[in-house]
């Protein structure tokens, strides 16, 4: 199970930006703790939602998208294998 702390919010919006992804916090009307705009690259997420919920919604996206795997360095591949895999035990 991954942990829900600062550094493990960091390691997810660093995948998000090697991929090509922005994460933003911003408030908004959306009942999730984030979303995609459409047609871009930008990633909002809701600034008033804890901790845990950033980081479940962050890595639901994740699990969502189709992601090009060599776009990521070795580091940053097995940690989304590692998100990956704890899709499958779910």
């Amino acid at each position: 199970m991954l942990a829900f702390t600062q550094h493990n919010l960091g390691k997810i919006e660093d995948l998000f930006a090697a991929l090509g992804y922005r994460v933003r916090y911003e408030k908004g009307s959306f009942r999730t703790g984030a979303c995609v705009l459409q047609n871009t690259r930008v990633i909002v997420v809701n600034k008033f939602s804890n901790l845990e919920v950033r980081i479940q919604s962050l890595i639901q996206l994740l699990r969502d998208m189709e992601v090009d795997v060599s776009l990521l360095d070795e580091k940053k591949s097995e940690f989304y294998k590692l998100i990956k895999k704890e899709e499958a035990t779910l």
